[in-house]
């Protein structure tokens, strides 16, 4: 290659980013399949809403304080001139949702959930990618900390029936804006005394959030936040007996729960409750999801008086500590020989396919040793065999891959006898 001969730029996914393969992707299904089915039994819909937003939106909602809107979100300006975000998290979205459309209004109770893409520009790490995916779950206008409970109780039996296992349920309040300013003024003071043994991040905080210093990962911060007054010696009498109704709940449920009186969670909106579930397998980053109630979010956004509360997953993390991994394999494999066992076989496929069976037919000129050979790779569970003797006939031979054995019959013998060994 010439001096003058620039090297050939190999195209890649962008960096933070993954292609979701065949052979994972089947993993990802199951779980999506198996969350709607567990949270719907508890009276949750789906709720959908665009990947763009208003950057006010975020910056508002999810506080400008959070490292989420300081450091992580992917803004531009659009054609029209005005800044639009690539949604970092779902909550802020959902509220808008609700107050456009008026679903307060609505009779059915304001229960959503989602499941989809997030955007956030942060160094990847296990699990995480700057484009991920999260469950979202929300309750609007349920006050009662029996709600706070169930939805954690909702968050541990969707783990548990997914098959995860050495999980750990964290519980605080972190107050209401009655009672977290008087806190943030003695964390700040203490925060303060010890600011020379700060990151600098942490002491930028000390102005604008000191309860972020509590985010912060850096070992040397973590042990001055450890030695900081406990937030729940702080508590309003509402938020202390919100938060003794919402433990003697899950109480009640028999869910395992430890009070972390460190766990302000990286969202300025949070009210009350918030909680995480961390795994072992995890190390540092060790949350498989996290939420908390949000009781003024609304009422910020110049919407009517409407408390919140919900919690997100991330689907990657939760995919990274599953041990079951379900196979994809063909049902039925359509094996034909010559033109017009191609033309039989395509329209064998379709019957048995508006049956309800799988059925893959490939393009060739191949044997049938070939298209057996093929049938084994993909991991048949049967193959049909079309050739001359077949259409003439109209019969034709079905061996089940597994057992060895081969049958003749017509179409609809056959697809009895698949549909019978799939029950």
């Amino acid at each position: 290659m010439s001096a003058e001969t620039p090297a050939k730029k190999e195209l890649a996914a962008i960096k933070g980013t993954k292609d979701i393969l065949p052979g994972e992707v089947e993993v990802w299904q199951a779980v999506e399949a198996e969350t709607r089915r567990l949270v719907e039994l508890y009276g949750y819909r789906e709720l959908r809403t665009p990947i763009i937003e208003p950057t006010e939106l975020f910056e508002k909602g999810t506080g400008e304080t959070s490292d989420i809107v300081t450091k992580e979100m992917y803004t531009f300006t659009d054609k029209g001139g005005r800044s639009i975000t690539l949604r970092p998290e779902y909550t802020p979205s959902m509220a808008r949702a609700i107050l456009e459309h008026r679903l307060d209004l609505l009779p059915e109770p304001m229960r959503y959930y989602y499941i989809g893409p997030m955007f956030r520009y942060d160094k990847p790490q296990k699990g995480r990618y700057r484009q991920f995916h999260q469950l979202d779950i929300e309750v609007f206008n349920e006050k009662d900390p029996a709600i706070d409970a169930e939805i954690i109780e909702m968050a541990d039996a969707l783990l548990r029936t997914l098959g995860v296992e050495g999980t750990e349920t964290l519980v605080n309040s972190v107050g209401c804006r009655a009672c977290r300013p008087a806190y943030s003024r003695d964390l700040r003071s203490h925060a303060e005394k010890v600011r020379d043994r700060l990151c600098p991040d942490c002491r930028r905080k000390i102005a604008t959030n000191p309860l972020r210093i509590f985010d912060c990962k850096v070992e040397g911060c973590r042990e001055q936040a450890a030695l900081f007054p406990k937030i729940t010696a702080t508590l309003c009498q509402e938020c202390r007996e919100h938060f003794a109704r919402v433990c003697s709940y899950l109480d009640l449920y028999k869910v395992a729960y430890r009070v972390e009186p460190n766990l302000v969670r990286g969202l300025d909106y949070y009210t009350k409750t918030t909680f995480e579930i961390i795994s072992g397998g995890l190390g540092a980053q060790n949350a498989l999801l996290g939420g908390g109630r949000y009781d003024d979010m609304m009422k910020d956004f110049g919407g009517p008086d409407i408390c919140g509360i919900g919690f997100a997953m991330g689907v990657e993390r939760l995919i990274s500590v599953l041990q079951i991994r379900p196979e994809r394999k063909t049902v039925l494999y359509i094996a034909h020989m010559g033109d017009a066992g191609k033309r039989k076989g395509l329209e064998l496929a379709r019957f048995f396919r508006r049956n309800g069976v799988e059925s893959l037919v490939e393009f060739g000129s191949k044997g049938f040793k070939a298209q057996f050979g093929r049938a084994n790779k993909l991991g048949a569970a049967w193959v049909l065999v079309i050739g001359e003797d077949e259409i003439r006939k109209g019969l034709y031979q079905l061996k089940d891959m597994a057992a060895g054995t081969q049958t003749e019959g017509t179409p609809e013998d056959l697809l009895k006898i698949i549909q019978d060994k799939k029950i």
